[in-house]
Parts: C-alpha cells; sequence; structure tokens
C-alpha cells in the first residue's frame, strides 16, 4: 500500500478519535484545529518509521498523545482535561419534572471536571485514554509504562476521585 493511501485509511478510521484528544489536551476550537494538524503533520512523517510492533491504532493514539502534549508546551501540567458532556442540552433530554435531576447532574459533571483538571499530566493522559474505551493493554503501549502499572494507577486515581468527590458531598 502506498504511503499516502496507508496515511489516507489511518485518517478515515481515526479521524474522530484523534478529535476527541485535541479536545481533551485544549478548549479552543482554533488551537485544537491547529493541534490537529500538528498531529497529522506528526503521523505523516512517522509513517515510515511504523514497524507494526502495536496495532495502528494504537500508534496513532501515540503520536496523537504526545503531540498534544508537546503542543501545549511548557504550560501542559497546569493544562485542563476537557472532558466534553453537553450539560447545556441535556434539558432536551430531561422533562421539567427531572429538572431537579438536571441540576444535580450539572453539578456533579462540574465537580468531576474540577477534579479531573487537578491531576498530573500523565494521569489526565491515563484517564483521557480510558475514557477513549482503550484496553488496559493499549493505554500501557501509547503511555510506555506496564499494563499492571496502568491498572494500578487508573484505579487510585478512580479511587481518588470517589474519595474526594464523596469528601465534597460529607462537607455540605
Amino acid at each position: 500500500m502506498k504511503k499516502e493511501d496507508l496515511f489516507n485509511k489511518i485518517l478515515t478510521d481515526n479521524e474522530a478519535r484523534i478529535q476527541r484528544i485535541c479536545q481533551y489536551y485544549n478548549s479552543n476550537a482554533e488551537d485544537q484545529k491547529d493541534m490537529y494538524q500538528e498531529v497529522l503533520v506528526n503521523i505523516w512523517r512517522s509513517l515510515d518509521n511504523f514497524r507494526g510492533d502495536s496495532a495502528i491504532s494504537t500508534w496513532v493514539y501515540r503520536v496523537a498523545v504526545n503531540t498534544s502534549l508537546n503542543y501545549t508546551g511548557k504550560a501542559y501540567k497546569q493544562m485542563k482535561l476537557m472532558v466534553s458532556i453537553d450539560s447545556n442540552n441535556l434539558h432536551s433530554l430531561l422533562d421539567e419534572q427531572d429538572m431537579e435531576e438536571k441540576i444535580r447532574l450539572e453539578h456533579n459533571f462540574n465537580r468531576l471536571q474540577n477534579q479531573l483538571n487537578l491531576l498530573s499530566v500523565i494521569d489526565k493522559a491515563l484517564i483521557s485514554l480510558m475514557m477513549e474505551g482503550l484496553s488496559m493493554k493499549e493505554i500501557a503501549d501509547i503511555i510506555g509504562i506496564s499494563e499492571s502499572n496502568v491498572k494500578v494507577k487508573i484505579h487510585r486515581i478512580k479511587a481518588s476521585l470517589k474519595a474526594k468527590l464523596n469528601a465534597e458531598n460529607n462537607e455540605k
């Protein structure tokens, strides 16, 4: 398969994933577009070096995450993980009688979003890949740590998030 054909196939198969990763690491729409283009450039440049040691989708994730982290520059330690839930449109899913539940859901989502943004860079990367539905092995391949380390880290992150959210509930 020619390089151009392979690149086009990769783009077709992974376009939405790459866009979500760019959204995770940047809230500004124009920066997301620039980051997306940078990911595509890096995929194109690196394509000749892809050895097939992992699935191509895993390799694409690795390129996208690394590009996103590099794109954000020195400020990446403070970067926000932009988990998207269209809370503005929750009302379209709920009846007026469900308004109290809607408010509770939006409040919980905002609290979770705040806690996610307090995570370290590596923890943000782990959680964003987990939310993408990747297996522990795929995440390990992308991040470059062992699968067992990924499992432990994700378990600890989840436990920490749960504890912090429960502590906030108990303060009220």
